[in-house]
């Protein structure tokens, strides 16, 4: 028998799945439920999801982590929120129907809209407000391309009937009752995604929603990312629903990199770097988005630099995939791991151009330094290289904005069970590699952030105690090895660029 309130609920609502995981006291995991919801994929560049498919895969799960786990919604003390990015639905909010489907962080059909917001300044036009460049990836554009492009729906909105939200908004919105006062809101962090809230006063930037044609009042508020919402109806009925957090955001706090200068980095199809610079709102002259790291309850909002580098797991899939060198993701490690070096050849996997620090979308994949001597092995260790080479340079670019150090880098995701991969990421930055003993970090910081909202965890120091290192990597490459291999891959990175001709600027992101 489990004593009322032992146990804390995440539900993480991504790109290609929902899931539901029930966190006891230590930050260890007690179940888990997943399922996946159809990618819609109207146009080339263009990709939605059904908002309402969404919802009931969240509330599946959310049955069926507690029935693995045979707890009741008693158990329950908080239930917190991680969420994708960026995805933008509309729904009314009377019936709580979505209007149309949600368009996902990578739908681009907003690039010639940005093009044009960006009138004559360009791309930095509400960069110093917001610290986003205007790019297709933020939700704000996506909110004004429903507004223009479904019949009827402007008109709705501007009556009051339209309400707008990223995934976290219209999960909590149902949770707590949907068009049955189902409660409105977002916290900092994805609020922070829209382009539309002032990263100063975290508040929507009523100038930037008129410049973008989006009515105030479709938005929801603004709240922190620990603290209780509402309460949640049905299988659920009256826990707190206590926490919002991005994902990116989510995996920082899970990671608990409460101090300026720590950093995390997610590791799947492509990575995530985010790095805790304080109270501080570092503007990024060097590629890199600024954005809320999270704020608990009253406190002072903590902030962060992030990178991102499109291609990194996907480059291992497609050397197994459309090159046939390996047949297992995992088989790489093994292959690379029977050389000492990449033989002098560098791999730069700018398939569909470059993202941080260099935003270039003229550029593309390049294999570079080939002569007789170079093996299979040699490109697959080439391959585990090249993730380890955009770290360092996001990590550059990062230090460069914001003058701090990086002292340790915290990483998760699926490609830190490469330990050769690890090691050479510790090798190329200099500093260590430390990976938690619980992978889940993004449900981890939902559920720590709703944990702290309601008392469940009395501070950030218990959390810090709560985090176990499983493995760390620390540098083995002199320096001067270091130095010469990273001018040989930027001459590589140089080598990818101007290939595209006639080419539209990259949108940032």
């Amino acid at each position: 028998m489990t004593t009322t309130g032992s146990y804390i609920a995440a539900i993480d609502q991504g790109t290609t799945s929902s899931r539901c995981i029930v966190f006891g006291a230590d930050g260890r995991i007690v179940s888990v439920e997943q399922q996946e919801h159809r990618q819609i994929f109207p146009q080339p560049g263009w990709v939605e999801h059904d908002g309402a498919e969404i919802w009931t895969r969240v509330r599946s799960v959310i049955r069926g982590a507690l029935e693995k786990a045979q707890l009741t919604r008693a158990d329950i003390r908080a239930i917190g929120i991680t969420n994708q990015r960026e995805t933008t639905l509309l729904w009314d909010r009377r019936t709580g129907k979505p209007v149309h489907n949600a368009l996902v962080w990578q739908d681009t059909r907003t690039e010639g809209l940005c093009r044009e917001l960006g009138r004559e300044v360009g791309q930095d036009r509400f960069r110093g407000e917001t610290g986003l460049p205007l790019a297709a990836y933020f939700a704000g554009p996506k909110i004004r391309w429903l507004l223009d492009n479904v019949a009827g729906l402007r008109e709705r909105a501007q009556a009051g009937d339209i309400l707008f939200g990223t995934m976290d908004t219209w999960v909590i919105w149902n949770l707590t009752g949907g068009p049955d006062g189902g409660v409105h809101v977002t916290d900092v962090t994805n609020a922070s995604r829209t382009m539309l809230m002032n990263l100063h006063t975290l508040e929507w930037d009523e100038r930037i929603a008129e410049s973008m044609g989006v009515p105030l009042s479709v938005l929801p508020e603004i709240r922190s990312s620990a603290e209780v919402y509402g309460h949640a109806v049905g299988e659920l009925a009256g826990v707190p629903v206590a926490s919002a957090l991005g994902d990116q955001q989510a995996a920082l706090f899970g990671q608990t990199c409460f101090s300026e200068g720590e950093a995390k980095s997610t590791y799947g199809t492509g990575t995530f770097l985010l790095l805790n610079t304080g109270e501080r709102v570092v503007d990024s002259h060097h590629g890199l988005l600024t954005t809320v790291g999270y704020r608990i309850g009253k406190g002072r909002p903590v902030y962060a630099l992030e990178g991102s580098i499109a291609v990194t797991g996907s480059l291992v899939q497609w050397l197994r995939d459309q090159l046939g060198i390996i047949s297992t993701a995992a088989e790489i490690e093994t292959l690379a791991s029977t050389v000492e070096d990449n033989g002098g050849a560098y791999i730069v996997p700018a398939f569909s151009g470059l993202f941080a620090p260099y935003w270039r979308s003229d550029a593309r994949g390049v294999i570079t330094g080939l002569t007789r001597y170079v093996t299979k092995a040699h490109l697959a260790r080439a391959v585990l290289e090249a993730t380890a080479w955009q770290t360092r340079e996001v990590v550059d670019a990062m230090r460069k904005d914001s003058g701090v150090e990086l002292t340790a880098l915290k990483v998760d995701g699926g490609m830190t069970s490469d330990d050769l991969l690890m090691q050479i990421v510790a090798d190329v930055l200099g500093a260590p590699v430390e990976r938690p003993q619980v992978a889940e970090t993004t449900a981890l910081g939902a559920a720590y952030a709703a944990g702290l909202a309601v008392g469940f965890w009395p501070d950030l120091e218990t959390l810090r105690a709560n985090w176990h290192r499983a493995a760390e990597w620390t540098p083995r490459m002199d320096q001067a090895t270091r130095d010469r291999e990273y001018r040989n891959w930027l001459k590589a990175v140089e080598r990818t660029m101007g290939w595209v001709e006639d080419d539209q600027p990259a949108p940032q992101s």
